[in-house]
């Protein structure tokens, strides 16, 4: 089995404000001295794992990340046992999750938490047999040795991994990493200057707006780079190999045609990636962002930036692999601007021996 599956997309997104900062606009870095448009991976990994697509392919084997694992004991006891003892309950389970806030009528941790399918379960089994008297309350540490797994069949938390600052034996590594995106040219943030109109306001009134904004905006050409390490995947997994090829294939599929819903509604910003590049093999892993470290803007500002673009991230592969060799990677191309290549192609590479 191939270790590492790495990807390598490029999207068009036309103007849009799809991940902010704290001032509302799209997020930016400089990167070979030219401001960028950038997409965090924490955006792009939450779009990823609450899409459509990983409920469909994932059913029953996606994780949630959350404070209110204490909630759920809480309402679950509602109607079994008394206020008092549910509060109790709930709250000695929360703790092992993460801190719980100081109020004594606190259930929710201060951190979020990634609980896996088979962790929810032990939790709800651990209150009811609290309740009935068949189970003693435990020590923190012996608690999370009952409630907690090292291995199961959540495949986000396999993918992304997690970490539990109280029970760090129990912590995840992620076996995929994601870059933040960026644009593979320079850009300029814009501002979309608004006003709302107050629809019941009479002519008789002053006709100023009933409300008036602004909001940042850009577009570009998107290179994302992630690496998948097939081996932690399917170890994270308890070596279940069905549900890493799963796992994969909705990650491979969401990365394609998902991306952050940041402002989609006043931009329609949903897109897929016009090219995908896929290796798979031992060798270490290697992003190849920087065959954008010159703006492709830079090159030829009359051409196609898509197309210059993928041309100069084939362009780097090979001279990488003239300088390293062939290292036994095997790869295939999806490019929507010839017709060559289809998703389904990626998919297939990235799964296969697992």
């Amino acid at each position: 089995m191939n270790r590492f599956v790495q990807l390598h997309l490029l999207t068009f997104y036309p103007p849009s404000n799809l991940n902010r900062d704290d001032s509302s606009k799209p997020k930016t870095a400089i990167v070979g001295g030219a401001t960028r448009l950038r997409i965090s991976s924490q955006a792009l990994k939450r779009a990823w794992r609450t899409s459509d697509i990983a409920e469909k392919i994932l059913a029953g084997h996606l994780g949630k990340r959350t404070q209110r694992i204490g909630v759920l004991v809480l309402d679950h006891l509602r109607g079994k046992a008394d206020e008092a003892k549910a509060l109790e309950i709930a709250r000695e389970i929360a703790a092992v999750f993460g801190k719980v806030k100081p109020d004594e009528t606190a259930v929710l941790t201060e951190q979020l938490a990634f609980v896996s399918p088979e962790e929810q379960e032990a939790a709800i089994a651990y209150a009811e047999a609290r309740v009935s008297g068949a189970q003693a309350a435990q020590e923190k540490k012996a608690l999370a040795g009952a409630l907690l797994r090292k291995t199961d069949t959540a495949a986000d938390i396999a993918m992304f991994g997690r970490m539990l600052a109280d029970s760090p034996d129990f912590n995840r590594e992620a076996a995929v990493q994601v870059a933040h995106a960026i644009t593979t040219h320079t850009v300029a943030v814009d501002e979309d200057y608004y006003t709302a109109v107050d629809d019941l306001k009479t002519s008789a009134e002053d006709a100023g707006a009933g409300f008036i904004g602004e909001t940042g905006f850009g577009a570009g050409v998107f290179y994302l780079y992630a690496n998948i390490d097939r081996a932690l995947l399917r170890d994270n997994l308890g070596g279940d190999g069905d549900v890493a090829r799963k796992a994969i294939e909705a990650l491979v599929t969401a990365a394609a045609t998902v991306g952050p819903r940041g402002k989609s509604a006043s931009f329609a910003s949903f897109a897929r990636a016009a090219f995908i590049l896929a290796e798979r093999g031992d060798t270490a892993p290697r992003t190849l962002a920087g065959a954008f470290l010159q703006p492709v803007d830079r090159l030829g500002r009359n051409a196609d930036q898509l197309a210059l673009s993928i041309s100069r991230l084939r362009e780097t592969r090979a001279r990488l692999m003239t300088a390293y060799g062939e290292e036994g990677v095997s790869a295939v191309e999806m490019n929507t601007l010839d017709g060559t290549g289809a998703l389904a192609d990626v998919i297939a590479l990235a799964t296969e021996g697992l």
